[in-house]
């Protein structure tokens, strides 16, 4: 078994090979509890969770650590806005973002530290940078100096000239170099602060996850990740001031994933153009946002619309639809000897998991992965279709082994959580909200139209029909009997 991870640091793929044998230690940097977690935030946390359960899929132990920054610029001056605390502001929307991603159905990291629990380790690695020349103090500040870090600007891949002139640096007489960046800053009136060698203060946010990232796994570990825009300064100055200190490598792997954007622009609360999660839950389930973010590789930008989302949920009930029919399938027994699954197929759906795993394997691509799964729902369609009254037990066995398979691979994107038959009545239920037509309104016009039809009266059928479709009801006629869906609102 061989995955290829991207590595931002490198611009190139490179083998997965942990520190430690079986084991996977993984970073990736958290929210800053301030305010609701938009969709861009989503993304972030489902791009993680999706590789946090695929390593473990393949076998790995996984350590994960996601931090929060509980003391920050916006956390005090949302405070003040508020007239609260950093700590209550702080609590509260850690306790807000706990219950966005209970709703995501995501998978709890190993660890969670918080900033404000770590200032002793902080404080350490500022008196160790300090110690080897990296760090002055000024004025109750301490920055870095960026001009005695060899490798500074190696992961964002710009000289110290180019951000330089590229930067909005504000004017600060405190610093030696412009780009020295603040480890440690004297608080001002009235602002939370706690003790420190170079009086009361608080820790820059860069210092924060190289304190705790070496504290829970070590100098040197094998995946750091974040968002494209974290890559500078944030982890940029992360490496440098863990490097620095240690004189080891950071992290072996950096996995950084693309925007999420609206009309191609990015998704920010600076610029007001965001959607918060709880918004996107109120109107579609989050396994539909789960496949939506999935649909497209992590490292590429998604751009959001209740169009792509509706397709997504489109794809999902097809998805469910089909495995609810292999729910309804006999266990394979005495039944016709003739096999309705041609080799090609049978080849395919036998070789499902290994497909999806070579996808996965290759910077986990889930949008080809995907494809795999969808591939397979539509051999099971087109094979379920063909069936027999008596159908011949080895393709009974094929489609929920199948069936099963599917389960298990989309367990690794937080999909299929749900019984097929349960989901597809609650998103009946769901589409039925504030309509004129009940579900027993819908069935008794359904079992009107099969006496219809029985009685070979096509234009009563035809008129039932029609009626129900102006409620925006769908119908289906099988061997099984009629199905029924209700046709989303498209924007």
């Amino acid at each position: 078994m061989t995955i290829l991870i991207h590595n931002s640091k490198t611009d190139r793929k490179e083998k997965l090979v942990p520190l430690e044998e079986g084991h996977v230690k993984m970073y990736v940097c958290g929210i800053t509890a301030y305010d609701y977690c938009h969709i861009g935030h989503a993304r972030s946390v489902l791009v993680f969770d999706m590789i946090y359960r695929y390593l473990r899929q393949r076998g790995y132990q996984v350590t994960f650590v996601r931090n929060f920054t509980d003391i920050d610029d916006k956390i005090i001056k949302r405070a003040r806005e508020e007239g609260t605390t950093c700590e209550e502001l702080s609590q509260r929307f850690i306790a807000k973002f706990h219950e966005d991603m209970a709703a995501l159905g995501t998978t709890p990291p190993t660890l969670e530290p918080l900033a404000t629990e770590h200032l002793p380790e902080m404080i350490a690695l500022i008196q160790e940078l300090i110690a080897k020349g990296l760090a002055y103090e000024s004025e109750g500040d301490v920055y870095f100096r960026v001009q005695r870090f060899a490798g500074y600007g190696v992961l964002s891949g710009r000289g110290l000239e180019d951000m330089q002139a590229g930067a909005r640096v504000a004017v600060n007489d405190n610093k030696e170099h412009p780009m020295d960046f603040v480890l440690w800053k004297a608080s001002k009136p009235d602002e939370p602060a706690w003790d420190s060698p170079w009086g009361p203060g608080r820790p820059g946010w860069h210092i924060e996850c190289s304190a705790m990232s070496k504290k829970y796994l070590g100098e040197t570990f094998d995946i750091h990740g974040g968002g494209k825009d974290l890559a500078f300064p944030h982890h940029e100055n992360e490496l440098a001031q863990s490097e620095g200190a240690s004189g080891k490598t950071f992290a072996n792997l950096w996995v950084h994933h693309g925007f999420v954007t609206i009309k191609d622009e990015k998704m920010s609360k600076s610029l007001g153009n965001f959607l918060t999660i709880r918004e996107v839950l109120a109107r579609h389930p989050a396994e539909a946002l789960r496949l939506f973010v999935f649909s497209t590789h992590y490292r590429n930008p998604l751009d959001y619309s209740e169009a792509a989302l509706h397709d997504a949920e489109a794809a999902l009930t097809r998805l469910y639809s089909a495995l609810a029919t292999v729910d309804k399938l006999p266990a394979p027994g005495a039944g016709g000897t003739e096999s309705m699954v041609t080799a090609k197929d049978r080849d395919k759906l036998e070789k499902l998991e290994e497909s999806f795993f070579l996808a996965m394997d290759v910077d986990f691509n889930s949008a080809q992965a995907l494809g795999r799964i969808f591939d397979a729902v539509k051999i099971i369609n087109k094979v379920r279709q063909a069936l027999p009254a008596q159908p011949a037990p080895q393709d009974l066995e094929l489609l929920q082994t199948t069936a099963a398979r599917i389960r298990k691979l989309a367990g690794v994107f937080g999909l299929v959580q749900e019984e097929p038959a349960v989901y597809l009545e609650k998103r009946k239920e769901r589409l039925l909200a504030g309509q004129e037509i009940t579900a027993a309104e819908i069935e008794e016009m359904i079992n009107k139209r099969q006496q219809a039809r029985r009685d070979k009266d096509w234009a009563e059928a035809d008129r039932l029909r029609d009626r129900l479709l102006e409620h925006k009801i769908a119908i289906k006629d099988s061997p099984e009997g009629t199905t029924w869906e209700v046709l989303p609102e498209h924007p």
